[in-house]
């Protein structure tokens, strides 16, 4: 995918993958955001995770299979996959672009518990990079999401934007830090730090309308940045235990947008949540 001509991010999807997912993220400037492994081996970066693929969307717990850690190599018994059915509705332009697409997630033995149906869409500014993901999950039978603290649209950041590196993770309610973000309540959660000499941030934003807002945020120290509408007592034992179901034939909508940024206050990131939520 192009903007004002130049690259911000590419869509992967095939056999050779177990779920889609986004790789690279680039900033205004061009500078890669999102950690290169699986994907590329960088020397001195993490290879841990290798499920950690860009940005992607999964889940531990569905139906009790796992489309978290499924990556092939981990023969994992319980894995299920995310397989393409198709990709259309593409669209370009100067400032945006976007695309449709239906997936279907498949448990190990194949059988088909949803339908996934994602619209995607790119914008630019001279400072921003802005990705939206407004996507439906249909239940093609009864499917039921447990409690696991591992899910669901997620980002893994560049190594040197990690809290571990000095960068900085703060939520829409005023926490710092992974010790006041992993677990929490939020609407939007923003990683930050310096990358190759600029000072750039990955901001991830939850939109009203997106089912059980405000969800509970998995965000790392090491660069892990992922909002989970699902998890509950995982991540605190004195919440009950979570565990929806969705009913053959329905469905939940999940909505976000990430903004590719330069160095900004909470202030601003705020500024640009709110003129999310007025998107409709």
């Amino acid at each position: 995918m192009e903007i004002a001509e130049k690259p911000f991010t590419d869509f992967y999807y095939g056999a050779d993958a177990p779920k889609p997912y986004l790789y690279p993220l680039r900033s205004a400037s061009g500078k890669i955001v999102t950690r290169g492994f699986p994907m590329e081996n960088i020397p001195g970066e993490s290879t841990s995770d290798q499920h950690h693929r860009g940005v992607w969307l999964g889940y531990r717990d569905v139906n009790g299979y796992d489309f978290w850690q499924n990556e092939f190599s981990y023969k994992n018994k319980l894995a299920g996959k995310v397989v393409t059915k198709s990709i259309d509705t593409l669209r370009g332009g100067e400032h945006h672009g976007s695309f449709r697409g239906v997936f279907t997630w498949l448990s190990p033995s194949g059988q088909a518990l949803l339908e996934e149906t994602r619209t995607t869409g790119f914008f630019y500014d001279t400072a921003l990079r802005i990705v939206d993901v407004d996507l439906t999950l249909k239940a093609l039978v009864d499917t039921t999401f447990g409690d696991a603290k591992d899910g669901a649209f997620s980002i893994r950041l560049a190594e040197q934007l990690t809290e571990k590196n000095g960068g900085s993770i703060v939520n829409s309610e005023g926490g710092r830090g992974m010790d006041q973000t992993w677990g929490k309540q939020a609407s939007w959660v923003d990683y930050s730090g310096e990358l190759n000499g600029e000072k750039l941030g990955v901001a991830l934003f939850e939109h009203p309308d997106s089912f059980h807002h405000p969800s509970r945020w998995h965000v790392r120290d090491y660069g892990l940045l992922a909002v989970n509408p699902f998890g509950s007592n995982a991540f605190d034992k004195e919440a009950p235990v979570s565990k929806f179901v969705l009913t053959t034939g329905w469905s939940l909508r999940l909505r976000y947008r990430i903004v590719v940024h330069p160095d900004m206050d909470t202030s601003q990131i705020d500024k640009l949540y709110r003129q999310f939520m007025s998107k409709r």
